[in-house]
């Protein structure tokens, strides 16, 4: 089954990095025109096409690039002539730290307040959590953090309103950068785990192995824990996969309101500027990780249910 799934991962790398050569060339404008200026002959637009090899066939166009790709070498970006793995290399630890500290904050609150709400269908905490959880996922998130950055940062200056400290300078420095980016991507996130929590929760106190469990004696923490979140966690698991590739997407927006400088401001600036390979790699960046994160989901199906490892 594993390995099954690495095949089709490898697939699906290999289909996005097409889907991102191709939308990038599609952007409408002409980066070799940026770069030689308004008032530049044709000659020397075309001279700077085949400097970058860009009046080559599309189809050889990725094939240098995906072979490049392939040997390590994810090009040179056009605007700033910067190595586009060292541009990644700097940008990504900015996102993927508030991208998993969002996940580990949307995991805990929502597991929690649906398995609080499944466990009390009907009751007052119920709908109340339901509620909370409809207006989590209406919010956008742009205005999810300027609220949060108005409150903590403009009226009370508990935390800075914008900027990032890496966490090299110390944990509590970078706490206090990330803790308002992360919260607002990952109470958006804890509004949908939370509603799919409770009704899986709803769904396995009806099953037959519950009832007689209780009819043994197991209740309790004992219950919740071996017979109704076990169970209730295999389609919970695969949600918060689902999770992983939102998250990075709400980074985009999360970052320009909080003067952050990430993958996501990366990827705006690149798509702006039509810089292929940059747009290109970190797209194909954002795909390694969901096919990661996807291929971690599956483990942990093993892990939750041995039966699934003799399929």
């Amino acid at each position: 089954m594993l390995a099954q799934r690495v095949a089709t991962g490898v697939f699906v790398l290999w289909l996005v990095s097409v889907l991102a050569f191709l939308l990038g060339h599609m952007v409408p404008g002409d980066p070799t025109e940026s770069l030689a200026g308004e008032n530049a002959s044709a000659e020397t637009v075309a001279a700077i096409r085949a400097q970058l090899g860009l009046d080559q066939p599309f189809w050889r166009q990725y094939a240098d690039w995906i072979g490049g790709v392939l040997h390590g070498d994810l090009g040179t970006s056009i605007f700033t002539g910067q190595s586009v793995s060292s541009e990644l290399t700097e940008a990504a630890p900015v996102t993927l730290s508030i991208t998993l500290l969002a996940l580990v904050i949307s995991t805990v609150v929502g597991m929690a307040l649906g398995l609080a709400a499944g466990l009390n269908q009907g009751s007052w905490l119920d709908r109340a959590i339901l509620a909370v959880a409809g207006v989590g996922i209406a919010m956008p998130n742009f205005w999810a953090a300027m609220i949060l950055i108005l409150i903590f940062a403009v009226a009370n200056s508990w935390l800075p309103a914008t900027g990032y400290v890496p966490i090299s300078d110390g944990i509590g420095p970078w706490l206090s950068h990330v803790i308002i980016p992360a919260t607002t991507l990952g109470l958006s996130s804890a509004a949908v785990l939370a509603r799919y929590t409770r009704g899986c929760v709803a769904d396995v106190l009806d099953k037959p192995y519950v009832t007689t469990a209780r009819a043994r004696g197991a209740s309790g923490l004992r219950l919740i824990r071996r017979h109704i979140l076990r169970n209730a966690a295999i389609p919970v698991v695969t949600v918060i996969g689902l999770e992983i590739g939102f998250l990075l997407g709400g980074s985009i927006v999360i970052e320009s309101v909080s003067g952050i400088s990430g993958l996501g401001t990366l990827a705006t600036t690149s798509v702006l500027q039509h810089d292929y390979p940059t747009f290109q790699s970190y797209v194909l960046l954002c795909a390694v990780i969901v096919v990661t994160v996807n291929l971690l989901v599956d483990i942990a199906y093993m892990i939750i249910n041995p039966k699934l490892r003799a399929s």
